[in-house]
């Protein structure tokens, strides 16, 4: 798994945290926190998708 992908997962289970934790303190603030999830996970779904891309363009060319 590529690090930006690592990382990208694992600033999205931090935000469904502090997402959590705000909404359970009832603050609206979890909003962003969800928001940002969302973010971080297409992200980290974006980067997955391009290593596997280039890993088959590898495979293809024989590189």
């Amino acid at each position: 798994m590529p690090r930006l992908a690592l990382f990208a997962l694992a600033v999205c289970v931090l935000a469904v945290a502090a997402a959590v934790v705000a909404f359970v303190e009832g603050s609206f603030l979890g909003i962003v926190w969800v928001l940002m999830a969302g973010v971080s996970s297409n992200m980290a779904w974006y980067y997955l998708r391009k290593a596997k891309a280039e890993k088959a363009a590898r495979e293809v060319t024989g590189g």
